[in-house]
């Protein structure tokens, strides 16, 4: 009797048009460039961009908790001055923040002498479990600079690589592949679980997806098509990177985001390679597909332009961009994901 009610209440749905609920949230990944300290009313700025976009996630890059503080508890506190309920934790080198309550919070990759660091928090989104993951990945050893013939360590110049196997052997000696089978294994756990799985960060090193014959002349690629492997490791455990499946093409949709064509700083400050072209896209969404969640907007949020040869360039692609309100707090563009929750 009681199946045949449920039976009979679904038909009633079905023949009136009912659908079932859906529920769109936001997830923000943005370096802000050492809280935000290297731009006058850098911090202020953060607080103003949030209060604007109120993302329900936010994963940061570049948290150091200075003198001693808790950088996203300090956040949190001025969030809350300007009537917006934010959670954290404490956590340094990444960060993030939740508009819904944590259950729990993990260090997966802990920060040491630069080599990154990856955190997750667990919340519910309408009664669904989530994993929400942060990663500031190693910045030694970048080897896409070695391609524009600047040391990946020092950022001294030096003589441009000859093949692809001479700089994957560069991109090998950084840590950043170790950091995210850590995240894989972790979240593997939570897949298992059923839990809705989303990494945001600054993974300092390219996409395999960006580097391809289309792009191999653009950008001082220097006619080199690269397997980075970062983006390949997650992309064979089967996460999905948010901007290139919305834009799969690199020629047209780039999706720069370092570095950022900030007014509030001088060209020097904005770029580690000064002769020569360093646009990339190195700030990312990963996520895992589940039945029940859909990706349904990305867009780059930070100024148009970027910086090349020491000099601000115009954007000339199909990209799509969130300008800043004001005052710019850091050297890299962000990006705003929003997915659907059925």
């Amino acid at each position: 009797m009681k199946i045949f009610i449920v039976f009979m209440s679904m038909l009633a749905c079905l023949l009136a048009g009912c659908t079932r609920e859906k529920q769109e949230f936001t997830v923000l990944q943005w370096n802000i460039w050492q809280e935000g300290t290297m731009v006058k009313g850098g911090y202020e700025a953060i607080v103003d961009e949030i209060v604007r976009l109120r993302p329900d996630f936010v994963t940061f890059s570049e948290v150091r908790n200075y003198h001693n503080t808790n950088f996203t508890a300090r956040l949190t506190a001025s969030l809350k001055e300007k009537g917006l309920d934010y959670y954290s934790f404490y956590s340094y080198d990444s960060g993030l923040l939740s508009k819904y309550p944590i259950t729990d919070s993990v260090t997966v990759y802990p920060e040491k002498d630069d080599h990154g660091s990856i955190y997750k928090m667990v919340t519910s989104i309408r009664g669904k479990r989530a994993a929400i993951y942060t990663a500031h990945l190693d910045y030694l050893n970048d080897a896409y600079y070695n391609v524009r013939g600047y040391d990946g360590s020092t950022w001294e110049e030096i003589p441009l690589p000859t093949s692809v196997e001479e700089v994957l052997k560069v991109n090998d000696a950084s840590l950043r592949d170790d950091a995210i089978r850590l995240f894989i294994a972790d979240a593997k756990i939570e897949r298992e679980q059923g839990s809705i799985v989303i990494l945001g960060g600054d993974f300092n090193e390219p996409s395999h997806l960006d580097w391809t014959e289309e792009t191999k002349d653009l950008y001082a690629h220097n006619g080199l098509v690269i397997p980075w492997t970062v983006t390949t490791l997650l992309e064979e455990a089967g996460y999905v990177d948010t901007y290139r499946t919305l834009y799969p093409d690199p020629v047209t949709h780039p999706g720069i985001t370092f570095p950022d064509n900030n007014p509030d700083k001088e060209i020097s400050k904005l770029t580690w390679t000064p002769k020569s072209d360093e646009r990339e896209r190195i700030d990312y969404i990963f996520y895992a597909p589940q039945e029940g969640l859909t990706l349904k907007d990305a867009i780059i949020f930070g100024h148009e332009g970027s910086i090349a040869y020491s000099q601000r360039v115009p954007n000339e692609t199909q990209d799509k961009f969130l300008l800043p309100l004001g005052v710019w707090p850091t050297d890299h563009k962000g990006l705003l994901v929003t997915f659907e929750l059925e």
